[in-house]
Formats: C-alpha cells, structure tokens, sequence
C-alpha cells in the first residue's frame, strides 16, 4: 500500500478510495429527497435588494417555466423574499411589480412567498406595516420555507 499525506494524516491509498467513495454515496443520498412524481421543483432565493438581483430570479423562472412547458413537463416554482429581497414584493418599492404581476397570472405554477420575520422588522423600524404584493402569501420565515422546500424536492437556487 502506497502512503498519502494528507492534513498532517497518513492514509493508505485503499482507505482513501473507499473513504472517497462512501463520500460520494453519501452526498447522493443528499438528493434521494427528490421526488419521483414527475414535478420539476424550483425554489428561487431573493435575500438582497438589488435590482439586477430581482431581474435575474424572474428572469430564471420565466427560462425554467418556459423550458418545462416546450418539454410538456410539469413543474411548479416558488420565490421565497427574505431580508432585504422583500422589496421585490413591497408594492410601494419593487421595480418589478408589473412583471410580477405578468408573470402570476400568466404562470399558474409559480408562487411568491414573503418572509413574516422580515415584514415584522420593516413595521417595527418603519412604523407601519409593508404593503406586499397580492400575488405573494406571507410565510413565517424566508430560511424556514427554503429548508421546507428543500426537503419537499425543490431544487434551491440563488441567482
């Protein structure tokens, strides 16, 4: 057996190929949580607030949508606003706010979905509470919905 030094360790070249291996079995079994019903699941992640940063998710969503349908799949993506990506979904500061629109009554598969915590931060500092769009549905926590989605075979993105 050969000796490989690795991190201050010695290994043997059969340890660290049957270590790697197990690693790579592992991280599959990360993805076993997909589901094999047929649905395409994307999660999109909107946590800052830059412009460009809103236009980019929409602009995945509206690529993944239209691919899933010129294949004749099924699919269902949600956007999940958190922090200071919220203000997509502010109705008084998104600079997307018509294409959000488009895009809900045109892509019956996509939800939008605001964090609870952020809009109890904004009615603490702001005084009052945000106006948020009448396409998205307040969940109780931006990272709470992520790590649901995630475990319900959503495919997380960040764009």
């Amino acid at each position: 057996y050969s000796i490989i030094k690795m991190g201050g360790y010695n290994m043997k070249r059969r340890e660290l190929i049957l270590g790697s291996l197990f690693l790579s079995l592992a991280s599959t079994k990360l993805y076993a949580g997909q589901s094999d019903d047929g649905i395409k699941r994307l999660a999109i992640q909107i946590s800052d607030g830059e412009t460009a940063t809103f236009t980019k998710a929409l602009n995945v969503a509206a690529n993944f949508a239209r691919g899933m349908s010129n294949k004749g799949e099924i699919f269902e993506i949600e956007i999940v606003a958190f922090n200071a990506g919220i203000n997509i979904l502010r109705t008084d500061k998104s600079p997307v706010n018509d294409r959000i629109k488009s895009m809900s009554e045109s892509i019956p598969d996509l939800t939008f979905s605001a964090c609870n915590n952020t809009i109890k931060g904004i009615t603490r500092k702001e005084g009052k509470a945000p106006l948020i769009s009448e396409y998205a549905r307040v969940v109780p926590g931006g990272v709470g919905r992520l790590m649901t989605l995630d475990n319900q075979g959503f495919f997380v993105v960040r764009p």
